[in-house]
């Protein structure tokens, strides 16, 4: 559950981690091991040029084997070279080349027979070689005998282009790194476009702004646009029909009521409160059934208005109280939700505690990632004892003193729909009741 939750930025910060911190260490290794068989293999190709070379300049006589004073290889003519030429008949050296002249090496014995090439790799002295030796018949008509060529060549040489190499290659590595990086940002800036034109979209559709997704996605995308669609025309042609159900049933069960509460039978007290009892039952239904708290879009309705709006109502409602209404409330605050629920909620929270205040009205409202909505005031509160059962539906909540209750059952309702919480404390500023109205959006932004 909890690797689901991880975001595409630092998904895509753990490829690209990976890739710098493994894959292109294994691909600088990699090619490092190949360019180092690349010079081995160039190597014994050329021990295996120079060989034949002196093979082809080397002079059988008499007195023994003669070669030139110079030879073609210019390696081989040079003093301090890396790579060294040397003739042996019966384990005796016969002939070296000049670049051999400082080197004093006793070669190991091979057991070879003659024509038959071998490379290897071998240590004289504390120092690495890379040794090329054929056993070859050289003579004429009258005789003939056997001598051992041997090329060496200094794995220090190899160690050294291996070297410059690796710092070569560390360059182009770090340009490689940055080039990947950077790739890969545009590449994740630019595969996220869409994902952000769609998320706006599907703000725009949650503010009331647009009523379906219209813009154009990549192909994967396409299907969820689809489906988004079909999602909102279900849900718009659920509510439409809902509505008019709804207001088919207020027009069937109205008219009967009114026959009734006119009726002679209206005049009894007691079948005239039950007829009433009946009218708020239908009207309290009725709005938690078209109540917007169970769409799958919420629309965002800005808070302040709607508190205003009921605040001059209740002003005018409530002038002989000459209540001093306190609001703390800001313009970008907003509840996200049908405005309609909204004005039900507060409407029913602010004109309670008019009804309950001496003469204050307090209004605190606090949105970061939650919304939470404090109504206070000044009256007698509610006693502990009688706070579970206000909220309990079914309970005759009119009957409470001081007002508190009325419309209350609506309230609990609509609160439990949105998914929040209606708590009863006491306020400790006003000395009454305080109603703190509390809704979580983590998940929904």
């Amino acid at each position: 559950m909890v690797a689901s939750q991880i975001s595409l930025k630092i998904r895509q910060g753990f490829i690209l981690v990976f890739v710098l911190l493994v894959a292109l260490p294994i691909l600088f290794f990699s090619i490092g091991k190949a360019y180092y068989a690349s010079l081995i293999e160039a190597t014994e190709k050329t021990l295996e040029a120079h060989l034949y070379s002196l093979i082809s300049e080397v002079d059988f006589t008499e007195r023994g084997i003669i070669m030139p004073s110079t030879i073609l290889a210019p390696e081989l003519n040079r003093l301090n070279s890396d790579t060294y030429a040397m003739i042996y008949r019966d384990e005796q050296p016969v002939w070296h080349s000049e670049s051999a002249v400082n080197v004093n090496f006793a070669p190991q014995s091979i057991e070879a027979r003659a024509g038959s090439a071998d490379f290897r790799r071998i240590e004289y002295k504390g120092t690495a070689y890379w040794q090329l030796s054929l056993t070859v018949i050289l003579g004429n008509i009258d005789q003939s005998e056997q001598a051992r060529f041997i090329l060496l060549k200094r794995n220090d040489a190899l160690l050294r282009l291996m070297d410059g190499f690796r710092q070569t290659l560390v360059n182009w590595m770090y340009v490689m790194g940055v080039a990947i990086a950077a790739l890969m940002a545009i590449g994740f800036v630019w595969s996220a476009r869409p994902l952000q034109r769609l998320d706006k979209e599907i703000k725009a559709i949650e503010s009331g702004d647009i009523q379906e997704i219209k813009g154009l996605y990549p192909i994967e995308l396409q299907t969820i646009k689809a489906d988004l669609n079909l999602l909102l025309q279900t849900q718009q042609r659920q509510k439409e029909r809902y509505r008019a159900s709804l207001s088919d049933l207020a027009h069937a069960l109205k008219t009967p009521l009114a026959v009734l509460k006119s009726s002679p039978l209206a005049n009894d007290a007691d079948a005239q409160e039950q007829l009433d009892r009946i009218n708020v039952m239908i009207e309290h239904q009725l709005k938690r059934a078209a109540t917007g708290a169970a769409d799958t879009w919420k629309k965002q309705t800005m808070i302040k208005p709607v508190i205003d709006s009921i605040l001059s109502a209740m002003s005018k409602v409530y002038r002989d109280k000459d209540i001093i209404f306190t609001c703390d409330v800001t313009d970008k605050q907003y509840f996200l939700g049908d405005k309609t629920d909204l004005l039900e909620l507060l409407g029913n929270l602010i004109d309670n505690a008019c009804k309950a205040c001496r003469s204050q009205v307090a209004i605190h409202v606090i949105q970061d990632k939650n919304l939470s909505v404090a109504i206070s005031d000044d009256g007698p509160g509610v006693p502990i004892d009688k706070r579970e059962s206000l909220l309990t539906r079914g309970t005759r909540l009119d009957t409470y003193e001081n007002g508190h209750g009325v419309g209350m059952a609506i309230v609990s309702d609509l609160v439990k729909s949105y998914n929040g919480t209606l708590t009863i404390l006491d306020s400790h500023t006003l000395n009454g009741a305080n109603f703190i109205l509390e809704f979580n959006y983590n998940d929904k932004k």
